[in-house]
């Protein structure tokens, strides 16, 4: 039987699969022939076949170097699933137990283990590396081996230390497999590992069922609320880059009505585990996540994937984006986009050693670019990664679906390819741009650019307009980027041919992205923004109260009332956006104020605003929920607030706030503690009866000889939470 048949059968055999995907084949044989082989597959192309069931069919082990305990785990429990043999896999990591150990020890040296996954902590190790001199190994399988390279999204230090590991323990072919890098990636990963003469295997980037989208980053938590509402049901995955921003963005579209989690790695893991389950369980439809959140997830319908902050290299984003429609099915990437993100990350990477800041800043140099660009995304992003597109209109980017503005760029394209040439092709684009503008930076005369003939012949176009123009010529194949020293421009033979002979070239002008507006907050005095209508909400508010018996300030507050007045709010979902007005709340008295408004806005033909002003949570949304959780457990205020090392004051500053929103809390037990009946009866009736406004300075006028401020806005408390919530 020839050996594709026999692959094929032994496939069905192990996997229960017919046919190979794309390359897999070809990739499996060169390993059995003893080659060093470089695997670049994008992600869910079958990366972790290419090793397996080679491993299965040699004799020996294969040692898996793999950065993620969760995914060993995973790799480990399917293979033995469909394996005879229980020692077929093993992995061997810090989470193990002595005994567990020697167990994983034992299989290896009886050669039933085919498969031992290690982290490459794990492999450093001594021990380790004594125990391994005496296996026979089939071959060393390096995942994400993108970790290699200090230019790779995802850079570890104890990467660069396998190779002479590998030489100590004893030679064997190596396979290195990635789904994401770049030319520059590549040539790095194989030059660490001895592999420059590897096989490699190169499949396409392209993902044509995902639609790219870059907007600018301007009131970004409303166009995120309003893209979700408009997409209800579908799953999403959202990226922030702090642990901060995403506790604040998923507290903000729960209390919107999203079905949204948390995840990050400062969690607990029970937590996080837990989340993420429930995304995958479809309990919830949206995770918001650092980029701790992804590997290894195998989820293939996410429909959408947001970045709330841009990334910081093009790929991480290739990484992130490509976790969206791996079924084949809709996948929709936006990109929130202000340069003032790309400043923060700038800040981020100060204090870091010289040579780390060089390459974060080439790498977000290229971010941006992307982001900037008018150009088709798919084409730039291809490009990237060293693949070339030569469709004309993608059709499933913002930039093709509505195209730029293009002008005639011969001039300055033959300018730019000059430009590097005369400084003899060892500068970068941003340097070379500088010099075209006339702009005599400190770097520009250090070199004395500037009494070279060049400097300023091209200030009548602005930096935008020239980075683009160096964007395309790199595309075109005018210019590429120096492998060894990376950003530095070299002409090509295209380049010189061009030169020779100009022809016409179209350039796309670059986006201008200003800087985002501040996201809005919500008022904090009482002053209305339409006079008319907040008379008319006063006084509606004053007879519900009427007929209620309530005092009107447990109603609506005047700020919540001068909020409607500004934003004119026609339903009650509109309603829970108003500042300090709960789900309860608006459910509550809600019907009435939003028919008024509704139909005060028909008769007076008014225009409301496109975005509503979705209901935002403060900073401390964490807090409330810890402080929530503590009340409905009944753990005393005072114990509350010294375990998040706050004064009682600013904790019942946050209570307040809290039941204002409309959160209804039972304080009774705490207060059964520090005041008896009468005294709660006493305060709580001239809340009930006496009192025009929910003023602590008018309350302690009429109470304070016998009561403490404390005790009055204790009571104040359970009084707002029990009539008005």
């Amino acid at each position: 039987m020839n050996k594709g048949v026999s692959l094929s059968a032994q496939l069905q055999k192990y996997f229960g699969f017919d046919r190979f995907k794309g390359q897999q084949e070809e990739i499996i044989e060169s390993v059995l022939e003893g080659n060093d082989t470089f695997v670049l597959m994008p992600t869910g192309g079958g990366k972790s076949l290419c090793y397996q069931l080679p491993a299965l069919l040699q004799e020996g082990t294969a040692i898996v170097i793999s950065p993620l305990i969760a995914l060993m785990k995973n790799q480990v429990d399917a293979i033995r699933s469909f394996s005879t043999e229980e020692g077929a896999a093993h992995f061997l990591n810090s989470s193990l137990t002595k005994t567990a150990i020697q167990k994983v020890k034992d299989d290896v040296l009886a050669q039933r283990t085919k498969l031992l996954y290690v982290a490459p902590e794990s492999l450093t190790k001594e021990e380790n590396i004594e125990f391994l001199k005496n296996v026979n190994i089939s071959f060393y399988a390096i995942d994400e081996a993108h970790c290699i390279s200090e230019w790779g999204h995802d850079f570890r230090p104890e990467y660069r230390r396998i190779r002479p590991i590998v030489n100590e323990i004893g030679h064997a072919p190596i396979i290195a497999l990635t789904a994401t890098a770049t030319p520059k990636v590549q040539h790095d990963i194989q030059k660490n590992l001895g592999m420059l003469d590897a096989r490699v295997f190169k499949s396409s980037f392209n993902r044509a069922n995902l639609f790219y989208e870059v907007r600018p980053k301007v009131k970004p938590v409303e166009q995120i609320i309003k893209y979700i509402k408009d997409n209800t049901g579908k799953s999403g995955i959202i990226y922030c880059l702090s642990r901060k921003k995403v506790e604040e963005l998923a507290a903000t579209l729960q209390v919107n009505g999203i079905r949204a989690l948390a995840y990050h790695a400062g969690m607990d893991s029970s937590t996080r585990s837990g989340n993420q389950d429930k995304f995958l369980m479809e309990e919830v439809d949206v995770i918001v996540a650092t980029i701790a959140f992804g590997m290894g997830i195998d989820k293939p319908d996410v429909r959408f994937v947001i970045h709330y902050d841009i990334p910081k290299s093009l790929e991480g984003y290739y990484q992130e984006t490509g976790r969206a429609g791996r079924d084949g099915g809709e996948g929709h990437c936006i990109t929130m986009y202000s340069y003032k993100d790309i400043q923060k990350l700038e800040k981020f990477m100060q204090g870091k050693p010289v040579a780390e800041q060089e390459i974060g800043q080439q790498l977000l140099l290229d971010t941006v670019a992307y982001a900037e660009s008018a150009l088709c995304r798919r084409t730039i992003l291809l490009h990237y990664f060293g693949e070339h597109y030569e469709v004309e209109n993608c059709g499933s980017c913002d930039n093709c679906m509505n195209p730029k503005e293009q002008i005639e760029g011969k001039e300055m394209v033959v300018l730019a390819l000059n430009a590097v040439t005369e400084v003899k092709e060892q500068f970068k684009g941003e340097h070379i741009v500088n010099i075209l503008i006339g702009n005599d930076t400190a770097a520009v005369k250090s070199f004395r650019h500037h009494e070279i003939s060049i400097f300023g012949s091209g200030k009548e176009y602005d930096v935008r307009l020239w980075n683009a123009v160096f964007r395309q010529c790199i595309i075109s194949g005018f210019l590429r980027k120096d492998i060894e020293n990376y950003g530095v421009l070299k002409l090509t033979d295209e380049g010189r041919n061009y030169l020779k002979n100009p022809q016409s070239f179209m350039v796309v002008k670059n986006h201008n992205y200003e800087a985002a507006d501040e996201e809005p907050t919500a008022p904090q005095g009482a002053s209305a923004g339409d006079p008319e209508l907040f008379k008319m909400l006063k006084e509606l508010r004053r007879k519900i109260s009427q007929k209620l018996n309530l005092p009107p300030f447990v109603i609506f507050q005047d700020p919540s009332l001068s909020d409607m007045s500004i934003q004119y709010p026609t339903k009650l979902e509109e309603l829970q956006g108003i500042a300090g007005v709960g789900q309860g709340k608006a459910r509550r008295y809600g019907k009435e104020f939003v028919e008024l408004i509704a139909k005060y806005v028909e008769e007076r033909g008014i225009e409301r605003a496109q975005d509503m002003v979705y209901r935002s949570v403060a900073n401390k949304s964490k807090n409330k929920v810890f402080i929530i959780q503590g009340i409905d457990r009944k753990i005393p205020l005072d114990e509350i607030a010294s375990s998040k090392d706050q004064s009682m004051d600013d904790l019942l500053s946050e209570i307040e706030a809290i039941v204002h929103s409309g959160t209804k809390l039972n304080i009774d037990y705490y207060l059964n503690d520090v005041l008896d009946e009468d005294q709660v009866s006493d305060i709580f009736a001239y809340f009930r009866e006496d009192a025009e406004s929910d003023s602590l300075e008018e309350a302690m006028a009429e109470l304070g000889e016998e009561y403490s401020e404390e005790e009055v806005r204790l009571v104040r408390i359970k009084f707002l939470s029990e009539m008005g919530n």
